[in-house]
């Protein structure tokens, strides 16, 4: 029995053949790593994880004038892993700097791979250019000496050890292989000069306030990667010694550090960690701030702006000593200048882990009230949040501190650049835009703090574990703050990346990453937003989230394991979503082409033909019929009504005993479930309607419906993804509503909740686009040869403002 007619596009949508074919929903055990004793199948840490453990004694001076770091470290390797190990290889970052670094000399000179600033490269019309700020950042590295100079490798007794640089790692080869469970000891000294950040766009350096009025002017010290730091020895794969590029950061182990560091006696010391000998460094009357701040409603000024103006002014011979100590840490930064103001606020967090926790900022005058207001209330309202969503913050302190480095994170310590700008009444103003870039930056950096540097995963490989997890939870919290602000993780935010060539897969190695930002960041960031939103809900999602961060706290998390503990926690296969958002270039346009309406054919003829009639007579009359009614020339059968028959009084549409006998006939035949469904379908009369998708990005995702009926009643509707596991290029839906619920119109993802590259295309019948027509004055010419030169040569040569002034005085 048929009671419903399709067209012959139906047999094309479920066409399946070797040629046609793809599994989007293939199963990712075929490329994940298989599981083992040190990393179950359900994304947990095996029975048999292990993670090695260094820990540093460092002993540091900071050189002002000469801009410059001496230092040695005592540093103990504790050797967890089942293997014996020769050779330890070790990180010398500041080595990137060197003019023979293979970052400096396989340098694009287009600069994809750089960090900081680029130039575009020329084509055939434009000529190749050069930025001033790249010649600035050429004639530093040519001017100063860069990279470590590693003076001493000693044993524990003094002995020297046998090592080689090789680029910027180096291997230290051990005077006996260290067995599973032993631990070693050794010395390196070493020194390097300080690079000008904002000439090298690096993540530490000093900046140089030439303006100040100490003579000479003042300097803010932000120090990462300052010290040789253990590469990573992993379980996945041994010694991680990639070559450090600038893009792909860190791979780290935890453990403990006592660190001293020697500045100029005016300085004010910023640390991961917690300072040891307050009475040494601190006034009594900043201790006293520093305990008030503790339970302040808002941050206490620790050192007053007027304090750290007096500062920068007077200058000193002096030295102190600030001494930190950390526990469990992947890392250690620090921050130094004279310049800065210092304010803190307590934390009350409860919990067991860290029921206290002191936050902290560090800025020079320039930060002015943007700062005073924002800087340390952010650091507070990013531990609530993700918190919330991970784990208690574990550390005791918390700091953002402003200087040349515009966002960095480090183990209790962010480095963030916003600032105020001097006006000519002598006030600091700042723009909207400098708020935002304020509190989102301190959001990120500080939310950075748990993803990596308490998840610790591994940025060398995969920007994306600590970038992508971090602005998605960044996202979070900044909507929290205030939704208004365009905090960039929204999938709408990704459609021009998607679609774009410059696309790689999202686990393509870090340096290997054509467009960073949209790759790292904000693209696993809107893929999570829709994870949690449009494809589990937020119940599922944070709970699986939570488990994540939870069991891989001060561990060092894959994305294999991040995509099982989704999985496993949340109870839903997601192997479709990590494949397509994570593993391919694929991007998300799902089209709405057609929308078939149907009736149920009831073979009852005095219902079907009727209706059949009513479609007949509500077709589009002939435009040549309705000229001649309009004409009023009158039909030849009205003219003779005598000459007519049967068939002028009955059309085709006539229904007559026979056809009702074959009804009941059919009726007869009929089972009675078979006659039970037919007669309750009859009497619902019901809408079936058959809606046809074709999925051209290539992306696989639950289909967003928004379905508008001739009443005005608008509904929405949730197709799971699983509809294209078939048939993942074209596939149909019915839908079918009551017989008073016309459908009048159709919209996919009408609130651009999945990162659909062309809504234009999502809405059936289709839409007008809005756009404009701009009025425009056509712009004169800017070529040499159209320069008015006969003009332009009797202008007269302005003086610089020295030789001016000198004239003036004569």
């Amino acid at each position: 029995m048929t009671l419903f007619t399709v067209s012959s596009a139906y047999a094309s949508a479920i066409k399946q053949t070797k040629g046609d074919f793809e599994d989007k929903f293939r199963q990712l055990e075929e490329v994940l790593p298989t599981p083992n004793v040190y990393r179950n199948a359900s994304g947990e840490p095996g029975e048999k994880y292990w993670q090695q453990k260094v820990d540093y004694k460092i002993k540091i001076s900071l050189d002002e004038n000469k801009r410059r770091l001496t230092g040695t470290e005592d540093i103990t390797y504790q050797n967890n892993s089942p293997y014996k190990l020769k050779y330890l290889w070790v990180q010398l970052d500041q080595n990137i700097f060197k003019e023979d670094s293979i970052a400096n000399v396989a340098n694009n000179f287009g600069g994809v791979g750089r960090r900081g600033p680029y130039t575009a490269p020329g084509d055939a019309k434009t000529p190749a250019k050069i930025s001033l700020g790249e010649l600035r950042r050429q004639q530093f590295m040519a001017d100063n000496e860069l990279g470590y100079e590693i003076s001493a490798v000693k044993d524990s007794r003094g002995k020297a050890i046998d090592f080689t640089v090789v680029g910027t790692q180096m291997r230290i080869d051990l005077p006996k292989p260290l067995k599973s469970g032993e631990d070693v000891e050794f010395t390196i000294d070493f020194a390097f000069n300080i690079v000008e950040e904002d000439a090298v766009s690096a993540r530490s350096g000093y900046e140089h306030f030439p303006d100040d009025a100490r003579e000479g002017g003042n300097d803010i010290f932000l120090l990462a990667q300052w010290f040789p730091r253990l590469h990573a020895y992993t379980d996945y794969e041994g010694w991680n010694n990639k070559e450090f590029l600038g893009r792909g950061e860190f791979t780290l182990e935890f453990g403990d550090y006592e660190v001293e560091i020697e500045v100029p006696a005016d300085h004010i010391v910023s640390s991961t960690g917690v300072l040891t000998n307050p009475k040494d460094v601190l006034t009594k009357t900043q201790r006293k701030r520093l305990e008030k701040a503790k339970t302040a409603k808002r941050p206490v000024f620790i050192v007053t702006e007027e304090e750290a103006l007096a500062n920068e002014k007077a200058g000193t011979n002096k030295r102190k000593t600030w001494k930190f100590k950390a526990e469990n840490v992947r890392d250690f930064a620090w921050a130094s200048s004279r310049k800065f103001m210092w304010d803190a606020k307590g934390y009350d967090q409860g919990g067991d882990d860290m029921p206290f926790v002191m936050a902290m900022s560090f800025y020079p005058k320039e930060g002015g009230d943007l700062w005073k207001k924002y800087s340390t209330e952010s650091v507070i309202h990013t531990m609530e949040v993700y918190s919330r969503y991970s784990f208690d913050y574990p550390y005791p302190t918390a700091q953002s501190v402003n200087g040349p480095v515009g966002g960095m994170e480090y183990p209790m310590i962010t480095f963030n650049g916003p600032r105020t700008e001097l006006q000519d009444d002598g006030s600091r103003t700042y723009s909207q835009a400098e708020k935002r870039f304020l509190i989102g930056v301190v959001i990120h950096e500080i939310g950075h703090i748990y993803f990596p540097m308490i998840v610790n995963s591994d940025e060398r490989q995969w920007t994306w574990m600590d970038e992508g997890l971090n602005s998605f939870l960044d996202g979070v919290a900044g909507r929290e703050w205030d939704p208004n602000i365009p905090w960039g993780v929204e999938p709408r935010d990704i459609v021009g990346y998607m679609k774009s060539e410059q696309q790689v897969p999202i686990m393509t190695q870090s340096d290997s990453v054509l467009r960073l930002g949209p790759n790292a960041y904000t693209k696993p960031a809107a893929a999570l937003n829709i994870l949690r939103e449009v494809v589990l809900g937020r119940e599922l999602f944070d709970f699986a989230f939570k488990e994540f961060s939870v069991r891989w706290k001060f561990k060092r998390p894959t994305p294999a394991d991040f995509f099982r503990t989704m999985e496993e926690a949340s109870g839903v296969d997601l192997d479709w979503f990590w494949r397509g958002w994570f593993y391919s270039t694929d991007h998300v346009d799902i089209a709405i082409d057609k929308v078939y309406q149907m009736r149920l054919d009831t073979h009852d003829p005095d219902i079907d033909f009727a209706r059949l009639r009513d479609i007949e007579n509500n077709k589009p009359s002939s435009l040549f019929v309705e000229r001649n009614k309009a004409e009023g020339k009158e039909l030849w059968i009205n003219r003779n009504p005598d000459v007519s028959d049967f068939y002028d009084e009955n059309d085709r549409f006539t229904v007559t005993n026979k056809e009702r006998n074959d009804y009941q006939d059919f009726l007869k035949g009929l089972k009675p479930w078979e006659r039970k469904a037919l007669e309750r379908a009859v009497k619902e009369d019901k809408n079936y309607y058959v809606l046809e998708f074709s999925n051209k990005g290539g992306l696989v995702m639950p289909i967003l419906l928004e379905l508008t009926y001739k009443d005005g009643s608008v509904e929405e509707q949730y197709i799971p993804a699983e509809i294209w596991r078939r048939t993942p290029k074209h596939v149909r839906k019915l839908i079918v509503t009551d017989k008073d619920k016309e459908l009048a119109s159709v919209v996919v993802d009408p609130g651009w909740e999945t990162a659909d590259v062309d809504v234009e295309n999502n809405h059936y019948p289709r839409q007008i686009i809005p756009s404009r027509v701009e009025a425009y004055k056509k712009k004169k010419r800017s070529g040499k040869v159209h320069r008015d030169i006969m003009q332009d040569i009797k202008t007269e040569l302005k003086k610089d403002q020295e030789a001016s002034d000198k004239d003036k005085a004569e």
